[in-house]
């Protein structure tokens, strides 16, 4: 059974970091690209960031420079670094295996970031 655990969310204020974990369990880990997404009140799913098998990475255009996607196949657990936080990246972030094209199959149950002063 494929599990995706999420950790690491919380209260920050703007300008802060964070850094987000997720722990993979029931598949090879390290033969798929992986993904972190996320949803905010009221609007979309949106993309975050996507690490591939090989640790090609790639950014959501509103989060590139400020965060930063890993991985470690060893420990089977994806990353997300996010630092100089704002509050429009407030939402609930998701850890889901897979990449925006051909698509993601499964996901965690999400972990709350408020960025808030």
């Amino acid at each position: 059974e494929v599990q995706l655990v999420e950790s690491g969310g919380g209260l920050v204020q703007p300008g802060g970091s964070l850094r987000l974990s997720c722990a993979a369990s029931g598949f090879t880990f390290s033969n798929y690209a992986m993904s972190w997404v996320r949803q905010a009140p009221g609007k979309e799913r949106a993309f975050v960031a996507a690490i591939r098998w090989n640790k090609d990475t790639y950014y959501g255009d509103s989060v590139k420079g400020r965060f930063t996607i890993s991985r470690d196949n060893a420990k089977n657990t994806l990353y997300l670094e996010m630092n100089n936080l704002k509050p429009e990246d407030t939402a609930v972030y998701y850890c889901t295996r897979g990449e925006p094209y051909p698509g993601y199959d499964y996901r965690g149950q999400g972990t709350q970031v408020t960025v808030s002063s």
